[in-house]
């Protein structure tokens, strides 16, 4: 009988047992890795843990401040604050820095938009000294509007530079920002700006997605409609004129991007910030209820995704020589999330810029006009960093290799992973596919709510295992626990903790004290023993996760998705692993679902690669193939094909939604705001398995 105590752990059946060493920066392309041994890693790793007030002021030193501080970390359990008494401002580290020591000609943002006309995308490359310019004419007009320091402002735009410029003009001047992907509903609008209290929103007529026309100002519009009657009522709607659709327009709210910041100087200084003013919020998805706005302040999340942007991607500013002409060896960032999502926050804007590496924003989507979109991105630009999400990933598989091959990747040094666990098959495939066996991969493991990369590989320095997010980040304290927080031994399942505070981390759900403390920090005792107004010391992200023997870190999936087959608990991640390294599927997701006999069984959601009929004896073939993979326990009781997964907008998979399918529920009474497509809900519940 399997132990089922507290102490027992979440069992791992998945067999990896491939290792890359790094690969040599010649190789890949660079002439250098910035964290170049295991030695090296392990050195300041184990400084930025016994001495963090040494470690974390000397990175922060390379940074400006107006101020300095006289504390570096000051922690009351769940609640920290880091370089107290220090002033900056991000937006001067993004921007004004770069200016002032003489890189004002330097390439900030590279953008192309989503059509393409007469075989030619539209281009836009702004210097240090033009973003400069534009955001500071952008905070102007917010000032104009009545804007003032601590003012949240509400942003729902495509991905055009001025979507950056709207966050750095609001950091400019304090306002924190309130960024919502622009694939979301008028609801959702209403949720957060009612939440934010936001009275400015900025928005565009419309966006450009897979050719046609996203109407962002009519959605705006309906939001505003139904404020109107209330103390939210928004007064005031910023549009940006992109796609030129034809919008209805309110004179006494209304106002054009172009008109306002006609009326602005080139020049508005940067408020002076203390360390623990918010910078931004961003709202994330509950299981149930309303969003949670997650709160980011301004020194430690500027200080951390510094670092672990010039580190993880090993940015050398010095390679961008000329200007807005990237020869050979330049380095150009792309990361292809967009800003509505943390990953565009702390990998578009504000980690990538005070690093002086021109950071790319694409506009649309990777199939437009064919599916080889994003390598003639990376061909055109030469692009030096690619960074994107699993999900992705499996969709240029199933397109095919073709895609890929038609175009010249050699400018790729390192390649990066974000958004879930990568399964090893698609970690192998994008190793050889994309990054001709020559890049490192560094799958990223963190969350909205930690603000930069907790685990992760260095590219000149980790060892790389198929689907490992490897070791801890600079400063980070991990572990695997059992339910009362007791450390777990290597090549152990259980529960992930971290167990010191570090910089970027939230500091609270905006308005919700109690759902802060109940979600992040009241897991687990230690030894009985809490600290006085908290109920834990360790920080839980919600996932299960696997300490090998060698120290690495695996993530199984959410402790939710964690399904107890017979008294064996089981990672949904290796299941899904399991069923992707079939020929015939390209994606897959297992969740958790009611069994007369053992209690929960298995049902598997999968995806067929192009060209593969859903049959029944197919069906059989993957249910003996996930036995044969990783033993008969895991095989799925229930297996449904469909064309499509439920996903939010970011691509990640909703399995709480699959979880209420697989259960035969008919009403799902859910938070289904972030949800992409609601039709492929309605296909899975037609389909039994």
């Amino acid at each position: 009988m399997t132990d089922q105590s507290p102490s027992a752990g979440i069992e791992s059946v998945l067999k990896e047992n491939r290792v890359f060493p790094p690969q040599d920066p010649a190789t890949a392309g660079t002439p250098e890795w910035l964290i170049s041994s295991m030695d090296a890693y392990r050195e300041q790793h184990q400084y930025s843990i016994q001495d963090p007030d040494g470690y974390w002021s000397e990175v922060a030193s390379e940074l400006h401040w107006f101020t300095p501080w006289n504390k570096v970390l000051e922690w009351n359990a769940p609640d920290a604050k880091w370089f107290v008494g220090g002033t900056t401002n991000i937006c001067y580290n993004c921007v004004d820095r770069q200016v002032d020591s003489g890189h004002g000609d330097d390439t900030a943002i590279i953008w192309e938009g989503e059509p393409v006309v007469a075989g030619e995308p539209e281009i836009r490359h702004l210097s240090y000294l033009d973003l400069q310019r534009e955001v500071s004419r952008f905070a102007g007009a917010l000032r104009s509007l009545g804007v003032r320091k601590g003012d949240v402002v509400t942003i729902y735009m495509g991905m055009v530079p001025e979507l950056a410029i709207a966050c750095l003009a609001c950091a400019r001047i304090g306002a924190p920002h309130s960024v919502i992907f622009g694939g979301f509903s008028s609801k959702a609008i209403v949720d957060r700006v009612c939440d934010a209290k936001s009275k400015v929103i900025v928005t565009c007529d419309g966006a450009w997605r897979r050719g046609k026309v996203v109407p962002l100002k009519d959605n705006v519009d309906e939001a505003c409609a139904e404020l109107a009657t209330t103390p939210d009522a928004v007064e005031t709607v910023v549009t940006l004129k992109r796609c030129a659709n034809d919008i209805a327009w309110s004179s006494d709210r209304d106002r054009w991007w172009h008109d306002l910041v006609a009326e602005q100087p080139d020049e508005v200084p940067c408020e002076h910030m203390d360390a623990e003013d918010m910078l931004f919020l961003l709202y994330t998805s509950g299981s149930t209820g309303k969003p949670k706005g997650i709160v980011h302040t301004t020194g430690g999340y500027m200080v951390y995704t510094y670092l672990t942007s010039k580190y993880v991607f090993n940015l050398i500013p010095d390679l961008n020589k000329p200007a807005r002409s990237q020869g050979p060896n330049g380095q150009v960032f792309w990361c292809t999330a967009d800003v509505g999502w943390v990953t565009g926050h702390s990998y578009i804007i504000y980690g990538l810029l005070p690093n002086r590496v021109p950071t790319l924003m694409y506009e649309g989507a990777p199939n437009f006009p064919q599916e080889d979109r994003f390598w003639d991105i990376v061909e055109r630009h030469k692009v030096t960093q690619f960074y994107t999400a699993p999900t992705a990933i499996r969709a240029f598989m199933k397109w095919g290799d073709e895609h890929p091959k038609a175009h010249d990747l050699s400018s790729l040094q390192v390649l990066g992973s974000v958004g879930e666990p990568i399964n090893p098959e698609a970690w192998m495939w994008y190793r050889d596919t994309i990054g001709g066996g020559r890049c490192p991969i560094v799958d990223t493991w963190w969350q909205t709510e930690t603000g930069g990369h907790m685990l992760t590989p260095l590219p000149g320095a980790t060892p790389a295992k198929p689907g490992s997010c490897t070791l801890p980040f600079f400063g980070i304290d991990a572990a695997i626990v059992d339910e009362l927080g007791v450390e777990q031994p290597l090549g152990t399942g259980g529960l992930l903790a971290i167990r010191k505070p570090w910089p970027s981390m939230l500091r609270g759900i905006h308005g919700d004290r109690e759902r802060y403390i109940d979600t992040y920090w009241s897991k687990f005792e230690v030894d009985g023993q809490t600290p006085a107004g908290c109920p834990s010391p360790y920080y839980f992200p919600g996932d299960g996760a696997l300490h090998d023997n060698d120290g690495y870190f695996w993530i199984l999936g959410r402790v939710d998705d964690v399904i107890n087959v017979s008294g064996h608990r089981l990672g949904t991640m290796e299941v899904e692993s399991a069923l992707v390294s079939h020929p015939t599927v390209v994606e897959a997701a297992v969740v958790g679902m009611p069994h007369d006999i053992k209690g929960t069984g298995i049902a598997a959601f999968v995806t067929l690669g192009s060209n593969q009929e859903p049959t029944d004896e197919l069906r059989q073939a993957l249910r003996s193939h996930v036995a044969d993979e990783i033993g008969a326990i895991a095989k799925p009781d229930q297996i449904r094909f469909t064309a499509a997964l439920p996903k939010t907008r970011s691509g990640k998979i909703m399995r709480r939604l699959l979880r209420s399918i697989a259960a035969g529920e008919t009403e799902l009474n859910q938070d289904t705001t972030t949800l992409e497509d609601y039709t492929v809900v309605a296909t899975l519940q037609k389909d039994e398995g």
